[in-house]
């Protein structure tokens, strides 16, 4: 019985420890907002995607694609 308070008593201060860092640092911010952290850094696939995305969707607009669900603009 001792060993499973001992084992509980571990693992609801880990528990407790591992919710002590949450969040971003100021001072980290900077390395987050590198353009090479973005999702899609090439600028080419971004439209490419866009438009696919559009063209499939059957709307336009938003970011500049006209056209309608047909693919064909």
């Amino acid at each position: 019985m001792l060993v499973i308070k001992k084992l509980l008593l571990i693992v609801s201060v880990g528990f407790l420890c591992s919710c002590s860092n949450l969040g971003v640092k100021p001072w980290e911010r900077d390395q987050l907002a590198d353009p090479r952290m973005e999702l899609q850094a090439n600028e080419i696939d971004k439209s490419f995607d866009d438009h696919i995305y559009f063209s499939k969707e059957a709307s336009s607009g938003g970011r500049g694609s006209a056209g309608g669900g047909c693919g064909c603009n």
